[in-house]
């Protein structure tokens, strides 16, 4: 990382803008002065690269001659790109008219919504959410913000494209998201297939960004006493490194180097295809789930050494299975996490509970037996074949669609790190790699809850490390066979 010898007037930044005055960087603004029919930028986050992008489309429409379309990865990321388009336009004293959130209707007669800037020459910036319906039959400009996020990349190209046939510009811009996914498809026909799209692609990791100024941009916002006031670029480099999800989630999502979605059990298309919408309110508080009318399904995986201990709550309705809290325990004491299992236990709807009773888990999964009885606390004991068992509901249900969960960057991590491998002797087992932020503990939680939710009965896998008993259901009064 370059670094020059002039520190900032806030802050200890090294890397100064050669036009500290100026408002973008020097990357903000190669993109911004880019006229090309195609462009695709590979971004770090949290760089500025979307508030820059507003100032292009800001300046494209009031110039004219094309309307801009713009289409974001959901409602509230929407309106904040229109927020940021209307920044530029006043500062730069463009006469428009906010007209808020109006209906926009597509070549089919479809209604979608849109956050909607109307300039005096008649323009509009049209801010629209996902769908990419919500595209077709318009003309002008696009902008496709995070477009490796969306449900469907490829097919929000297939209909954007067309669009500026007649004019105007279609500028794709995200982080990466696995290297199947099609945004990374389009960068590897640049950089390995002859580039036959005619694409200008920029790429801008954090370091780049780093040596262009942006802690320096960054530190004269920040309010006196931010530990990032006393870190140089090296600092803060280390300092988003090691607040990352894990390795692979920094080099994705600030390196632009894209995950491989080969070796992971569970891929990004189908963690997509299963989160609930940013402004969705997916969780429910204890209070909440006391009036609960669906069946709650708890998983419990038990934290050693450095792992955590992650209570997964589920509501099951209609054949879904809905997250609806995520309890994640680290450095308490048993005690403590025995009060907050039994209040969960203790809900009116409360169906089912498996506990990860292997090693310190074992002693508290006894206890909530002797609490709450044998058929609604299950203890399961970790094994080879009980993993085996244990993941591969949870790739269905990511596959059939039938669960939602929140879009975590801890929970996505733990996801990603489960691993499936083949032993020599022809054995499967399921690996994870173990970093400050555990070892897949939501990964296998989850996992708990969904077999909590399927079904009275116990495994049907054979292990060593499991043993069966029988026990009388409390509430139906019949024999129920369980692991012990």
């Amino acid at each position: 990382m370059s670094k020059t010898a002039t520190a900032g007037a806030f802050g200890r930044a090294k890397c100064i803008p050669h036009h500290p005055e100026r408002m973008l960087l020097h990357y903000q603004e190669a993109w911004r002065g880019d006229r090309s029919r195609l462009k695709v930028g590979e971004k770090s986050r949290q760089i500025g690269w979307t508030w820059s992008d507003a100032l292009d489309s800001m300046e494209q429409t009031f110039l004219g001659p094309n309307d801009c379309w713009v289409s974001s990865r959901d409602e509230l990321q929407a309106k904040l790109y229109l927020d940021d388009c209307r920044f530029w336009a006043s500062y730069y004293q463009r006469g428009s008219q906010a007209l808020g959130l109006q209906d926009i209707t597509d070549d089919k007669g479809g209604k979608h919504s849109a956050y909607v800037q109307r300039f005096d020459n008649g323009h509009t910036i049209n801010s629209l959410s996902s769908n990419p319906d919500a595209q077709a039959g318009k003309r002008g400009t696009r902008k496709l913000d995070e477009f490796a996020l969306h449900k469907d990349p490829k097919l929000l190209y297939e209909i954007a494209y067309p669009g500026i046939t007649w004019g105007g510009q279609m500028a794709i811009f995200s982080t990466h998201r696995g290297r199947q996914n099609f945004f990374n498809k389009l960068i590897e026909e640049v950089r390995d297939g002859g580039n036959p799209k005619g694409i200008s692609l920029h790429s801008v990791t954090l370091e780049d960004a780093l040596d262009q100024g942006l802690l320096y941009k960054l530190q004269q916002r920040l309010p006196a006493g931010d530990e990032r006031l006393e870190m140089d670029e090296q600092d803060y480099f280390e300092f988003i490194r090691a607040g990352s999800a894990s390795e692979d989630s920094f080099q994705q999502e600030y390196m632009c180097v894209p995950s491989d979605d080969a070796s992971a059990f569970l891929p990004y298309e189908l963690i997509d295809g299963c989160t609930y919408p940013i402004s969705e309110a997916w969780e429910r508080s204890l209070a909440d789930l006391q009036d609960s009318q669906s069946e709650l399904y708890l998983g419990v995986d038990i934290g050693r050494k450095k792992d955590l201990t992650v209570f997964y709550l589920v509501e099951r309705t209609g054949g879904m299975a809905f997250t609806r809290r995520i309890e994640v325990l680290q450095n308490m004491p048993f005690s403590r996490q025995e009060e907050i299992l039994y209040r969960i236990l203790s809900l009116p709807r409360m169906r089912r509970c498996c506990i990860d009773s292997t090693g310190l888990g074992m002693q508290f999964a006894e206890r909530a037996q002797e609490r709450f009885g044998t058929y609604r606390v299950e203890a399961v004991r970790f094994s080879g074949p009980v993993k085996e068992e244990l993941a591969y509901p949870v790739r269905k249900a990511f596959e059939d669609r039938s669960i939602r969960i929140p879009r975590d960057a801890d929970l996505e991590a733990d996801l990603r790190k489960i691993r499936k491998e083949t032993t020599s002797a022809g054995n499967i087992r399921f690996t994870a790699e173990s970093d400050d932020s555990g070892h897949s503990d939501r990964f296998w939680a989850l996992a708990l809850a969904l077999h909590a939710g399927k079904s009275s009965a116990p495994f049907a896998a054979a292990s060593p490390a499991v043993s069966r008993s029988t026990h009388i259901d409390p509430l139906s009064g019949r024999n129920t066979a369980i692991l012990l």
